[in-house]
């Protein structure tokens, strides 16, 4: 039976201490500890639903441990961290790989050539949580491996990761109506937190006593989904610069084709910023043209908007990287308001409200050249307190942060990883929810003239509010 997830809605209360992000992590305050060798005796531990899984018995369930073996991926991890970023090691337990039945086959892994795959691990020391995530952008369910599950599997949560059930650049091929391959997200996450419950119910006795959502990009909006849609699932999220979609628009479909149009010479600077484009990001432009731009618009409007242009990106989105990344021509003219009413449909699907059931936290970096905070997180923030839910939300935004974290090691003097900031956020919310002490108001987390970045972020009181 699910344990009551009532949440002190203290609006009032305000923390005015810094919480800041400890690399020492203290060891978590086990709700059960697992005695040697009891790991093996749970392998036949089953995930409900599932076609296929295989189980191991693990030395370290983190990336340190991890690292050249089947276990993660960390190629699929590329560019989401800081190279110097620390993370957490020595955590032991079982691990759970498999996939639910699915028709889609873009996900290799394991050489399964298969869908709707899954991690679930199991730390020894339990803490009596669980957190879920879903892969960013059109990765898969190690991605975050570094990111995310090394320092919550150490603080002692049990975690679970899908790969949504399509990926890849041809992601917008699976299903059969605009915008299936955007509802399977949603649904694949909804069926791993249900089954992570249930397997973590089978592995310690017990069901969690909180689980909580979070994600990076896509993942982040696959946590405001969640958290709308299903807060019974929930206890409070994290969303990392996630994307944006609504009925009327607002988010990629409205931003990117003027960033594309720039790149063919048909938008100008003034454009990119009456798009949202941030004042100061121009530095990253050229890298975003060439490697981000043109294969985000037309895989999500060949997604919901199949109709428009045919043939580009076509049957798929390209045999070579180059034409991979390279954007449709016809995309610097895409106008979202003067598409059929179909088009509307299909992204009122998956559209957001801003109606969240549960504590959410947002963080989203100033100088994101992807998904700009005014035509997103701004948005989205907007959305929640016209709902009337603005009590459970907390707006951050990172000065000098940017959509992928890898970035930094290239401007070392212009941007800082948001890392540090979501590890202090998920810390800041568990604060929230499990002690009923707000976080701070919404606020810009000035990026320190010295000191550390990439390990260290503060909520604090120094900076004004972000809305």
């Amino acid at each position: 039976m699910r344990v009551s997830r009532g949440v002190p809605l203290i609006a009032t209360t305000l923390v005015t201490t810094a919480l800041t992000t400890a690399l020492a992590l203290p060891a978590p305050a086990a709700d059960t500890d697992v005695a040697a060798g009891d790991c093996a005796r749970h392998e036949g531990t089953r995930v409900p639903g599932a076609a296929f899984q295989q189980s191991a018995c693990l030395a370290d369930l983190t990336t340190t441990g991890l690292a050249g073996t089947p276990y993660t991926d960390l190629a699929d991890q590329a560019g989401l961290t800081a190279r110097a970023t620390r993370t957490p090691s020595g955590v032991p337990g079982m691990q759970i790989d498999g996939y639910f039945p699915d028709s889609s086959h873009s996900n290799a892994t394991h050489g399964w050539q298969h869908d709707a795959q899954f991690v679930i691990r199991l730390p020894d020391h339990w803490n009596g949580g669980l957190v879920v995530t879903g892969a960013p952008g059109t990765r898969r369910q190690y991605a975050t491996d570094k990111a995310i599950s090394d320092r919550v599997l150490a603080e002692g949560y049990a975690y679970a990761a899908t790969d949504k059930g399509n990926n890849g650049a041809d992601f917008y091929r699976d299903g059969t109506r605009p915008g299936d391959a955007v509802v399977e997200w949603n649904a694949r996450t909804t069926q791993l937190t249900r089954a992570a419950e249930r397997v973590v119910a089978q592995r310690y006795g017990r069901s969690p006593r909180r689980t909580y959502m979070t994600g990076i990009s896509n993942g982040g909006y696959l946590t405001r989904w969640q958290l709308e849609n299903h807060p019974e699932l929930y206890d409070g999220g994290v969303d990392w610069e996630g994307a944006l979609w609504t009925e009327d628009g607002a988010g990629l479909l409205t931003s990117l084709p003027t960033a594309v149009a720039r790149t063919t010479g048909a938008a100008t600077d003034e454009d990119m910023y009456a798009a949202g484009f941030t004042h100061g990001s121009e530095f990253l432009w050229p890298y975003h043209e060439k490697a981000y731009w043109g294969i985000t618009q037309k895989i999500y409007r060949a997604e919901f908007d199949p109709a428009y242009d045919p043939e580009c990106p076509g049957p798929t989105a390209g045999t070579t990287t180059e034409q991979i990344l390279a954007p449709c021509a016809t995309d610097a003219a895409y106008d979202y308001a003067s598409r059929p009413a179909a088009v509307r449909r299909a992204v009122a699907r998956v559209a957001l409200t801003g109606r969240i059931g549960r504590p959410l936290i947002t963080l989203h970096g100033d100088l994101d050249a992807l998904l700009p905070k005014a035509a997103d997180s701004d948005v989205y923030a907007r959305m929640i307190d016209t709902r009337g839910r603005g009590r459970l939300h907390r707006y951050y935004t990172v000065q000098g942060g940017t959509h992928v974290d890898g970035l930094y090691d290239t401007y070392p003097d212009r941007l800082r990883p948001i890392l540090p900031c979501f590890r202090t956020a998920f810390d800041a919310l568990v604060t929230w929810v499990e002690r009923g002490t707000p976080p701070p108001s919404d606020r810009v987390i000035d990026r320190p003239a010295s000191g550390d970045v990439v390990d260290s972020c503060a909520l604090d009181d120094r900076a004004s509010t972000a809305r």
